[in-house]
């Protein structure tokens, strides 16, 4: 993404817009093909759990998983702002497809392009790229989520090997990971300072799947439990002292979750305004009504505030976004997004309270953004304690740089 100026004197700013390269529009054009000529139509049937393979597949074919894959791994090595744009579109269409996209591009593939051993990225990467290794991470546990310091799982050094103990809840994609990144405690060190990670192949003894639920969205969370796992010392991806890194990766997420609020959003927003326009009521469309015009302008405003917000934040990614904007932009993109699916419903009247209409699906979708990632209560005291270390509070409100 770049700035363009149509004048170049200095300061000016009325000319000031974001242009999309041509490589970055063709890349958006051939998934924005695929899902409304794919996804979309079939989107419905994996509202029950069931994994869309035929979708992940075909994104297979086109690279799209080997988005956050280094190129010397058989990756596109693609930037936060392309994966955001790639995920709003998959959400347009197919929710359920887009989470299985995230877990592919997001922090768990990050954090080992960025942290892993050599032996470990040259077994694992390529095929992520290729879709035959799908891996899930493991942060929220029974008794804590977003408070990392008091987790209890934990993985100790025991001749030559590590050994891993603990529960995981709320995992995405646990049948079908060929590997798990957990977020675990180190040798028993305490509080925050004592968090690492480690990664678990599917196949290690020890490792089981205790529950599952099925979500609003559509997918399955598990329970995930590991049992005196043992693990190669390699498997330990960051020791004690590493929860900065891992939060900074993990900003990634912050900015990638929004992307599918946006992307859902959307979707709705165009499914109301085609509405809109067919559906007539007192011998006209119910859209030449002022009540439904405002209500589609008003729909149109938040997506585009917040997509102003989420791509600043994409933009400024080296390689992980700023915390500060990556939560503003995800507080905004998840809650506009239960705010636009919830008046695209309205503009259906009673037939967007049937699941046989797509804005009923998007609405249980859009729950999920403020709930994973972040909740938009930990985002908004993450926002007002940076906003309070200023020194000075004009600060924040600098000309930001693109």
């Amino acid at each position: 993404m770049q700035a363009t100026h149509a004048s170049e004197q200095a300061g000016s700013l009325s000319n000031f817009h974001f242009k999309l390269s041509a490589e970055q529009r063709r890349l958006v054009g051939d998934v924005r093909a695929v899902v409304q000529g794919e996804f979309k139509p079939r989107g419905e049937q994996f509202m029950n759990g069931a994994f869309p393979w035929p979708n992940i597949r075909k994104l297979a074919e086109m690279g799209i998983l080997g988005m956050a894959v280094p190129k010397a791994y058989g990756g596109m090595e693609l930037g936060v702002f392309e994966t955001a744009l790639v995920l709003e579109e998959i959400a347009k269409g197919c929710y359920v497809t887009a989470m299985a996209v995230l877990g592919e591009v997001g922090t768990q593939t990050r954090i080992i392009a960025t942290y892993a051993p050599e032996s470990i990225k040259q077994r694992l990467l390529p095929g992520v790229a290729k879709g035959e290794h799908l891996l899930s991470i493991c942060m929220t546990e029974p008794h804590a989520g977003t408070d990392v310091g008091a987790y209890k799982t934990n993985v100790f050094r025991k001749a030559g090997k590590l050994v891993l103990n603990g529960a995981k809840s709320l995992v995405s994609r646990a049948e079908e990971a060929s590997a798990f990144v957990v977020f675990s405690r180190v040798d028993g060190q305490p509080g925050g300072e004592g968090i690492g990670c480690v990664l678990v192949d599917r196949n290690t003894v020890g490792l089981s799947h205790k529950s599952r639920s099925h979500s609003m969205g559509g997918e399955y969370l598990h329970t995930i439990e590991f049992e005196n796992c043992e693990l190669a010392e390699e498997n330990l991806l960051l020791g004690p002292g590493s929860l900065k890194k891992l939060l900074s990766a993990f900003n990634t997420q912050r900015c990638l979750n929004p992307a599918i609020s946006l992307g859902i959003s959307e979707g709705a927003f165009a499914e109301a305004l085609s509405y809109a326009r067919s559906r007539k009521a007192f011998g006209r469309s119910i859209g030449e009504f002022q009540g439904m015009r405002w209500k589609l302008a008003d729909m149109w405003r938040e997506i585009e505030a917040a997509r102003g917000l989420l791509y600043r934040a994409c933009a400024g990614a080296n390689p992980f976004p700023d915390p500060l904007l990556a939560a503003t932009a995800k507080i905004y993109c998840n809650e506009m997004s239960v705010r636009v699916t919830s008046e695209a419903i309205q503009v259906f009247g009673g037939y967007g309270f049937t699941d046989e209409y797509l804005v009923s699906r998007m609405y249980r979708a859009a729950r999920y953004g403020s709930l994973g990632g972040g909740t938009s209560e930990t985002l908004r005291d993450l926002v007002g304690k940076r906003l309070m270390s200023s020194d000075n509070p004009q600060d924040v409100f600098d000309l930001p740089d693109f």
